[in-house]
């Protein structure tokens, strides 16, 4: 994670430089410290004051000012775990790849031993031009990391590649770059989220899942050098950055994906909460309210759990399964855990206002093949997928 990580932020002469505000806010929630270094023609988009107050600290942007470190332009860049350019103009980005040093921001890039993020933000064709994208593999060559623009309407009233990624998808990125990879070469398989089952074009059957606790484990294995694919149900989460992600409706599509990637799995993590039932019939069209009740003659979805604790007798990847359950909570998880072959599985009891699915937190035991049982205090769900990827890869050290 990146608390207490000295991140610099240089904000360049663009009009996406008010994102740059909300990309601070999100790092210095994160609990890193922020610098913000500006150029002189971004102090015209965006008053320095503003990153002042969100940063906690002075933003540089004149390297001549008598308040400004004598020798901050080395410094900066020396002592920080990771410079952001964002956004990055052309014009900057020329300067980087031209080892051009005539400002503040410029000569702290240059002088940098940190990692560095560069985030364009420009005119699509200035961005497409060759010689701006020679500019940029020059950067990628030398151990920049380039993130690709966004496509859509620009402030410039023109349509395709040149928008600043989003400050959280920007953040995600920076967590992975500081973030130790220790999971390198695994590759992770999470599902996610609830699945639908249509009664009509109209209605369907799911369940309470706001699928936060696979989208946070999916999000950090990546942030640990993991390859994750991530199977999601329908949820109003943005994706973890870094992730590769299929989207699912029904427990059948979830099924069919899943299968698909078990075979190159070394871990899957199945978090989502999959409906157990779904209608024996789906009506072509919406049933209308009438006088009479409305019976609804219910059949069982396949189990994806259990199919993947037999395929794993003749594969090799780890299975861990979730138990959300509101009685006899360890009895219960236990049980499933033996009847679906499982390595580890992960139960909560719902029932919690804490806990569960639409909460930040949660409350588990994790309990082992092997009988053992560990109790975790309250956290946040981030925190705990941490402490199961911990875990897990302690287990699969062990063989």
């Amino acid at each position: 994670m990146i608390k207490d990580k000295k991140i610099v932020l240089g904000v360049t002469g663009g009009i996406a430089a008010y994102k740059a505000a909300e990309l601070v806010r999100i790092l210095v929630k994160d609990g890193a410290a922020i610098r913000v270094a500006m150029t002189r023609n971004a102090v015209k988009f965006v008053a320095p004051l503003t990153f002042e107050a969100l940063s906690g600290n002075k933003v540089v942007w004149d390297m001549f000012d008598p308040s400004t470190e004598p020798i901050g332009h080395i410094t900066w860049g020396q002592e920080a775990d990771l410079v952001i350019i964002a956004p990055a103009t052309a014009n900057f980005i020329a300067k980087m790849a031209h080892g051009i040093a005539d400002d503040f921001l410029s000569s702290m890039a240059l002088a940098s031993t940190a990692k560095i993020l560069v985030c364009p933000a420009m005119n699509t064709q200035m961005y497409l031009n060759p010689a701006t994208q020679e500019n940029i593999r020059k950067l990628s060559e030398r151990g920049c990391t380039v993130m690709k623009p966004g496509e859509g309407e620009l402030a410039c009233h023109t349509e395709g590649p040149g928008r600043l990624p989003g400050p959280e998808e920007i953040a995600g990125l920076a967590r992975i770059l500081l973030t130790e990879h220790d999971l390198t070469g695994t590759r992770i398989l999470v599902t996610a989220g609830p699945t639908q089952e249509p009664v009509d074009p109209v209605r369907y059957i799911t369940n309470r899942s706001s699928g936060k606790m696979g989208y946070a484990i999916a999000g950090a294995a990546a942030m640990r050098g993991a390859s994750v694919t991530l199977i999601s149900g329908p949820v109003s989460l943005t994706p973890p950055a870094g992730v590769e992600i299929h989207q699912v409706r029904t427990t059948e599509e979830m099924r069919q994906a899943v299968l698909t990637c078990a075979g190159q799995s070394d871990v899957i993590i199945k978090a989502a909460a999959v409906s157990d039932y779904r209608p024996g019939e789906t009506a072509p069209q919406k049933i209308k309210k009438d006088e009479g009740a409305l019976t609804l003659n219910l059949i069982k979805t396949p189990d994806i759990l259990a199919e993947l604790g037999i395929i794993k007798k003749d594969s090799h990847f780890m299975l861990v399964g979730f138990a959300a359950e509101t009685e006899k909570l360890t009895s219960n998880a236990v049980e499933k855990l033996r009847r679906k072959n499982l390595d580890i599985i992960v139960a909560n009891d719902v029932t919690r206002k804490d806990a569960g699915f639409e909460s930040d937190t949660n409350l588990v035991q994790i309990i082992y093949r092997d009988g053992r049982v560990e109790d975790l205090p309250l956290m946040s769900k981030d925190a705990l997928a941490n402490e199961l990827l911990d875990r897990i890869t302690i287990l699969r050290k062990k063989g």
